[in-house]
């Protein structure tokens, strides 16, 4: 803890019995049992298969799709093409924010639509009694293509002779914005003693889950049940109904287990949709489920931004201003908001530091690649990558250590809340303790003094503070408390690793005075839970935590002026505590929270009381809460090979009050992981057709536990007061901080060579062409 006057939020967190104990998930046994339910485990009388035909070209025209074959096949059900579907009552297209973007640009389609815009794009889709069948099926399709030139990356696709993917948008750019003053930045790198720039490489990456993305549809009545891999049920609801034509009323999405999710699994695509489509045309269930390899072809990809960066300081450390302009890749088609998402990633430019000035151009520009969309981070990774590198160069420039160049420019902690000047407002922050913790964790002194190890392998540090937005939107809570005193807790967001069931139900025990253990949590089914915005961008427990806690509180609030008619008290006199309503002063006379729970449904209420006993809330908070912290990474380099070992990994993070500290850490364990192996391996590529070069993991290097160090991580606690709980998140701290903290490191060991950067994924071949070339 830092040291400060403590809010009522931290008198609270102290007191609580279960909000900030490390109790053991509650998820884990049934699935380390083999016993989870994921959406491909599910099965319906009668179900059919879907198998999509996916084009081979990253950009063509479609001449013809011949089905005839495929249909005459024993166990085929049906053959689609976009003609059936243009047919139907349904537009069959994922709608794009088209009024936002800068050109006449369509949604993406079920099926291809006359032309194809990445190789995977669905073509045709054949429904058989077996996947295997489908399969077989599919193969018997065939399709005539008019090849077209292609175009893969997105600095290239805006020049002249680049090929238009998109007649309505002949320049390629989807959605362009600007941030931040340019005169003032201008002016500031005019007065500036010095200016440094780099350009940038944030690569591109492939979401891998557990389980690729898959549903099964299957009509009820006049209804239809969507049960899919989904990070967001109510958006997907509400996508599905528009894709279908039909009102959100007629369909329930239901998403079970979600083996990982990243960003992947929160917007809309061509599977379920078909899937959807398939099952309301033939009125029986049709199971989608995507192969690896289609997931990575087809699944959305994330990062793949170039940037051009400058960074204004003067001699004595101190930054001016910051200029950033970058081309953002965002693929063949928009996915929903997925143009507009890097518009904003320049509002964490400032980072922890009192920036004066800054100036950020950010294009989004399509290209016949996958669609990009949202991955672990979207926007927070590449922003902090921008900034962090910048600071590393800054400070080599001036022949300062990088540490007490951060500190020279650390926001102070008597500024909050601040307005940066990239248009972000910080709600609470205490950034020196971090960097302290930081440093003195991993031995910072002495690893600067060390340049190689006794083997002869290079020795660098690197760091990386960062700032992280959390918590955005709304979201809906009801607790509901049934007659014999249990509670269920209903929450619109939906777990796939974070463990929600855990955390909110040591939530709301601690609000109402009972165990964690008899708080049951609901999610992911839309039939069940009035709204939900979903689990994504490091806001379930500032957001859907802030709903439980409203909803329990005013729980609370009415079984206690029950408890107070039973005792004959004022209700400001009622106290519970370990599941009894007692008198202050008084704790002889009591009355159990399950007697009430009963009182409440029955007829012993007071007087002009409503039955029951639950509470439904919508909270949105009215800014977002800004997580914070510093990494430190240790690597050792081979001179020889210029291959890169992650020696020690250090962690110093500040996510508010932590209502589970092990689900805390297992969050930071994993995105660090992630973000180690986008910077040293990770990076999907594609050759000059528009093929997609790494579309397996033999060509794609996922984390794994043998290149990930044991991680060292610390804490300091600064609560948000945007929420109840004065939380902030933490679910993508990993990923935001371990890419520059590594290739900092990697930096610092390249020294003695004159090396200053070296592009993500650093590896080996790029580390040896690196130190010969300088």
């Amino acid at each position: 803890m830092t040291e400060r006057e403590e809010s009522p939020t931290e008198e609270q967190a102290r007191d609580a019995r279960f909000v900030g104990s490390a109790r053991e998930r509650r998820e884990d046994p049934a699935l380390l049992r083999g016993e989870g339910q994921f959406t491909d485990d599910i099965d319906a009388p009668d179900a059919s298969h879907l198998v999509f035909v996916r084009s081979p070209h990253a950009h063509a025209d479609v001449v013809e799709v011949e089905t005839a074959r495929a249909e005459g096949m024993d166990g085929v059900v049906a053959a689609y093409t976009w003609a059936d579907v243009e047919a139907s009552d349904a537009h069959g297209r994922m709608g794009a924010p088209t009024e936002r973007l800068n050109g006449d640009v369509p949604g993406h389609p079920v099926l291809a639509d006359g032309r194809v815009r990445y190789q995977g794009q669905p073509v045709a889709a054949v429904v058989a009694e077996s996947p295997y069948l489908a399969a077989d099926a599919a193969e018997a399709v065939a399709v005539e293509y008019d090849r077209l030139d292609a175009v893969t990356d997105a600095a290239a696709a805006r020049g002249d002779d680049a090929p238009t993917v998109f007649e309505g948008c002949p320049d390629n750019v989807a959605a362009s914005g600007e941030l931040g003053d340019e005169a003032a930045t201008d002016a500031a790198f005019a007065d500036a003693d010095r200016v440094v720039d780099l350009d940038l490489v944030n690569n591109r990456l492939i979401p891998n889950a557990l389980e690729p993305r898959a549903a099964l549809a299957r009509p009820e009545g006049d209804r239809l049940r969507v049960d899919m891999t989904s990070q967001s049920p109510h958006g997907h609801r509400s996508d599905l109904a528009d894709a279908l034509d039909v009102p959100e009323r007629d369909l329930r999405v239901v998403a079970p287990d979600v083996g990982g999710g990243f960003g992947h699994k929160g917007h809309h695509h061509p599977g379920e949709t078909m899937a959807a489509w398939a099952a309301r045309r033939l009125d029986r269930p049709v199971k989608w489920t995507a192969t690896r390899s289609e997931n990575y072809l087809a699944g959305a990809h994330g990062r793949d931004h170039v940037t051009t960066c400058a960074l204004a300081f003067d001699d004595d450390g101190r930054i001016r201003g910051l200029r950033a302009e970058t081309d953002a890749n965002v693929g063949g088609y928009p996915l929903g908001s997925s143009p507009l998402l890097p518009l904003w990633y320049g509002r964490l430019l400032a980072g922890q530091y009192d920036v004066p000035a800054i100036h950020c151009v950010t294009r989004s520009v399509f290209t016949t690649t996958a669609p990009v969309h949202s991955y672990r981070g979207a926007g927070r990774p590449e922003a902090i990558y921008v900034l962090e590198r910048l600071v590393r160069r800054a400070a080599d420039d001036l022949g300062m250590d990088p540490a007490e160049f951060r500190r020279r420019n650390l926001l102070p902690p008597d500024a909050f809340p601040v307005e940066t000047a990239a248009g972000a407002t910080y709600d609470s922050g205490d950034y020196e303790p971090a960097l302290e913790r930081a440093l003195d964790a991993v031995d910072y002194e002495t690893l600067r003094e060390t340049e190689t190890r006794d083997d002869g392998r290079l020795v660098g540090v690197g760091l990386a503070s960062f700032v992280e937005s959390t918590g955005g939107g709304f979201e809906s809570g009801v607790v509901r408390v049934h007659p014999d005193g249990g509670v269920t807790a209903f929450a619109g967001t939906h777990s796939h690793g974070q463990g929600h069931a855990t955390t909110y139900a040591q939530v709301v025990a601690d609000e109402l005075g009972m165990n964690p253990d008899d708080v049951d949590v609901v999610e992911g089914d839309t039939d069940r839970i009035p709204r939900g915005t979903g689990t994504f961008g490091s806001r379930s427990v500032v957001v859907g935590g802030g709903a439980i806690v409203e909803s329990a509180r005013e729980v609370r609030e009415k079984a206690a002026r029950i408890a107070a008619d039973e005792l004959e008290a004022d209700p400001g006199d009622v106290e519970l505590a370990d599941g009894e309503f007692r008198i202050a002063g008084a704790p002889e006379r009591s009355v159990s929270f399950a007697a009430v729970a009963a009182a409440a449904h029955g007829s012993d209420r007071p007087e002009g009381m409503d039955a029951g006993l639950e509470a439904t809330s919508f909270f949105e908070p009215e800014r977002s809460a800004y997580a914070f912290g510093t990494h430190a990474a240790v690597v050792a380099v081979d001179p020889e090979t210029g291959e890169v070992e992650v020696d020690r990994y250090v962690a110093v993070d500040d996510c508010g009050v932590r209502v589970n500290p092990t689900l805390v850490e297992g969050q930071i364990h994993g995105g660090v992981a992630q973000g180690i192996r986008q910077a040293l391996h990770e990076r999907a590529v594609y050759d000059e057709d528009g093929t997609l070069a790494s579309g397996t993991m033999a060509d794609y290097k996922v984390p794994d536990a043998g290149h990930v160090p044991e991680i060292h991580t610390e804490h300091t606690v600064t609560p948000s007061p945007t929420n109840p709980l004065g939380a902030k998140g933490i679910g993508e701290a990993g990923t935001i901080a371990a890419p520059p903290a590594v290739v900092n490191a990697v930096v610092d060991a390249l020294a003695p060579y004159g090396v200053d950067h070296v592009d993500m994924p650093v590896t080996p071949p790029r580390v040896w062409r690196a130190m010969r070339d300088s």
